[in-house]
């Protein structure tokens, strides 16, 4: 691991495999487990880096092949990096934009030098290797780096996965190879569709690596939540104890809260922002519309026991009226929430691991169904 990152764990669940840990970083630290806000365009949507600090958020996502094709990694390099770029002085991530080309798979071709596709944006034919992949992260500067990966599709035949898995592997060497800076962390990525042999076999060649730290990808591309928990309790313990996981693109309580019984640090999803521009927030583990009639008359806070901005100064009521009123501003209030509300559910989990109360105090969570009061929407 760089020098100026270490990863240590202060306490362990006695129950499960869950860890609260200290992720060091040349920007600060970041206390796991943790939920990360994406910021794909080096913003995340509709909050200001202010606005974003008061949710408790310490790491922030940006996205590499976003960010290449608009503003470009050079202008980004140019304004002193990601950091100063969008104003945000914590720790940032950024993936390796192997997930959007997957999204991308009807204008896109996978060879074992790279992937060419059109630009959604102007048609253009552009070119991405895995070295590519690294010299645009090193040019955008954040504080941890992904590697580029083949991120197959769901559902997918055992040989297809197989096939990615192993370009994933191959492709992880050469981006290694690449990588040009010390101040900079490489996470391998760990492929392999819903076949734990494939998961377990990958995640243990790239242990032998001895990165800094590991991401399990290629989840929630389709597939029903209890296949995510497999995944994951087949692939965390092959991957090196002492050093930080992440499963990426997970952003759900109960999801969340398997993970993290299985060793699982750090958490991404676009969830909260995306259901803010819907009119949903979530509170206490449920899912609210918010243009709903009866919070039409309803003047209390979203959640009278939420810190946030949102909840501290507003009601139900105004929230539902500035929706129905197509009011800007209800995006950034219930983003803020949104954010701090899933920020404050690992930070709770995390309070629990340090007292050994996880198993406990989550128990709803970690059972086979996620709970759901009556009446209610059931949460993310």
């Amino acid at each position: 691991m760089p020098s100026s990152f270490a990863f240590d764990c202060q306490a362990r669940c006695s129950h499960t495999q869950a860890r609260a840990g200290i992720l060091q970083t040349p920007h600060g630290p970041v206390h796991t487990p943790r939920f990360m806000p994406v910021g794909t365009l080096a913003n995340v949507k509709t909050v200001t880096p202010d606005q974003l600090a008061t949710t408790g958020a310490e790491m922030v996502l940006a996205n590499t092949y976003h960010l290449h094709l608009q503003p470009g990694e050079a202008i980004v390099a140019e304004a002193g990096g990601l950091h100063r770029f969008m104003a945000w002085p914590g720790p940032m991530l950024t993936d390796s934009g192997g997930f959007q080309v997957f999204s991308l798979s009807q204008i896109r071709t996978i060879t074992e030098d790279g992937v060419t596709f059109k630009s959604p944006r102007d048609g253009q034919i552009i070119h991405l290797r895995p070295e590519t992949s690294i010299r645009i992260q090193n040019a955008l500067g954040a504080d941890v780096i992904m590697a580029f990966d083949e991120c197959p599709p769901y559902p997918s035949s055992r040989e297809t996965v197989q096939a990615a898995t192993d370009r994933t592997g191959r492709w992880l060497k050469r981006c290694i190879e690449a990588h040009q800076r010390s101040d900079q962390a490489l996470f391998g990525i760990v492929q392999g569709g819903v076949y734990p042999d494939l998961r377990q076999q990958a995640a243990l060649e790239l242990a032998a690596l001895d990165l800094p730290g590991y991401a399990i990808g290629g989840v929630s591309v389709g597939e029903p939540p209890e296949l995510i928990e497999k995944i994951v309790q087949a692939t965390t313990p092959c991957l090196p104890d002492h050093k930080p996981r992440y499963l990426m693109g997970v952003g759900t309580y109960r999801e969340m809260a398997q993970a993290i019984a299985a060793g699982v640090d750090l958490f991404d999803c676009v969830i909260p922002t995306r259901l803010a521009r819907h009119g949903a927030a979530l509170v206490r583990g449920q899912r609210w519309n918010l243009k709903n009639q009866r919070f039409r008359r309803d003047h209390s806070p979203l959640d009278d026991s939420c810190p946030c901005y949102t909840c501290q100064h507003f009601t139900r009521a105004y929230l539902c009226h500035l929706i129905h009123a197509k009011e800007m501003l209800v995006f950034t209030l219930i983003s803020i929430h949104n954010i701090t509300e899933l920020v404050r559910f690992t930070q709770r989990i995390r309070t629990a691991i340090l007292s050994d109360r996880f198993r406990q105090d989550f128990a709803p969570w970690l059972a086979p169904h996620p709970p759901m009061a009556a009446g209610k929407d059931p949460a993310p």
